[in-house]
């Protein structure tokens, strides 16, 4: 049975999240930017929209959001613990995201300038990854409040919390469907971690991979035709993608680094991801085929877990 910081570190190969102490009241977002990379990405189409990630570049982790091709970089939470995994409302205008300032991780959201941060849920266990329905109106999110890590989800406004999976095993990673009928998550509730899928409402629970290795951290494609995620079932951690019913699993990337945590631009014609290819976990961008891999961040510290913001 692992613990939710056990399943960020299996997932992206590093311990990203600092067991940080502390909390206070919010402060305005500060007003910090770094340039943008030197090369820009290899696209024929132009790249545009947001992209919020989390990085410890300023002493601890905290969220981020720059233009999509790496410009603007500009931090979204300033707090001593530790802020990550940014997840954006269908609309835009909100960020959900985890944080442990109040002693222990909990789902925060906050408005995608950074203001209005609120707490979501407020539980002595470990309350974590959220992942908005497409219409807005809830939020699933990893906790283990009853022992072991399970799905849950909950109104975007934080009422009506109800448990979804239920195995001695750990569930999690939630990601809805584009259509909102279904989530994807992960499990390693048959031996080794894979991807499931069930119904919104926690019914039909089906696996969709079956690998002796691990596979992790579902995305899908806009078009719900699609599921990217990462696994590590040729030898080290890569991005692949599979159709929505698990037939056709390709891998898109082939380093001998850490490839992780992809995420699917609203066109569906790109997927960011983590790699730390050059040293330390940077974002990085693709096209949705593997090609044009592309670095958009590049800081000595660790910037991981990109999140593109829908089309408005």
């Amino acid at each position: 049975m692992r613990k939710l910081a056990g399943i960020i570190s299996l997932a992206l190969g590093l311990v990203l999240l600092a067991a940080a102490c502390g909390g206070g009241e919010e402060v305005p977002p500060a007003a910090t930017a770094t340039a943008a990379p030197t090369e820009g990405p290899s696209f024929s189409a132009v790249v545009t929209g947001k992209i919020a990630f989390t990085s410890d570049r300023d002493g601890n982790h905290e969220v981020y959001v720059m233009n999509a091709d790496g410009s603007g970089q500009t931090r979204l939470t300033d707090n001593p613990a530790a802020d990550t995994l940014p997840a954006w409302s269908p609309d835009g205008s909100r960020i959900a995201f985890y944080s442990d300032r109040d002693g222990n991780y909990e789902v925060y959201v906050m408005n995608a300038d950074g203001f209005g941060q609120t707490r979501l849920t407020d539980n002595p266990a470990a309350d974590a990854l959220p992942a908005w329905s497409p219409d807005g109106s809830r939020i699933a999110f990893t906790s283990d409040r009853d022992g072991n890590p399970e799905v849950y989800v909950m109104n975007a406004d934080g009422s009506g919390q109800t448990r979804l999976t239920n195995d001695p095993a750990t569930d999690a990673f939630p990601a809805w469907s584009p259509d909102g009928s279904r989530i994807a998550f992960t499990s390693d509730r048959d031996g080794n971690t894979e991807i499931y899928v069930m119904n919104a409402d926690g019914s039909g629970q089906t696996r969709l991979t079956n690998n002796p290795a691990d596979d992790v951290f579902p995305a899908w494609s806009p078009d719900g035709s699609r599921i990217t995620f990462e696994s590590d079932h040729d030898g080290n951690p890569e991005v692949y993608v599979m159709n929505a019913d698990g037939s056709g699993q390709t891998r898109l990337t082939n380093d001998p680094a850490t490839d992780a945590f992809p995420a699917w631009s609203p066109d569906g014609s790109r997927i960011a991801f983590t790699s730390d290819r050059d040293g330390n976990p940077e974002v990085y961008v693709m096209n949705a085929d593997g090609s044009g891999q592309t670095n958009l961040t590049s800081d000595p510290a660790t910037d991981a877990f990109p999140a593109w913001s829908p089309a408005r």
